[in-house]
């Protein structure tokens, strides 16, 4: 599904064993590009799981919004 993210790091991440989750043993990385605990995954994938694959979106402060594509 479409979806346009802004990513605000710079950088590389290094990840340390104090990122590793405690309870689960390991670390989760965000693809979806939602997560409010970037580059680490928090579960707001969740939000997406009813977007329309013909419709592009973009989240603002946890706000899905529907993007108008101008055709040219």
């Amino acid at each position: 599904m479409p979806r346009e993210v802004t990513h605000t790091a710079h950088g590389p991440r290094i990840l340390t064993p104090a990122d590793v989750d405690d309870e689960k043993g390991d670390v989760a990385i965000c693809l979806c590009g939602l997560s409010e605990e970037y580059p680490f995954c928090d579960g707001s994938h969740r939000r997406t799981e009813d977007e329309s694959p013909d419709t592009l979106y973009k989240y603002v402060d946890g706000e899905r919004r529907e993007v108008t594509v101008k055709e040219e």
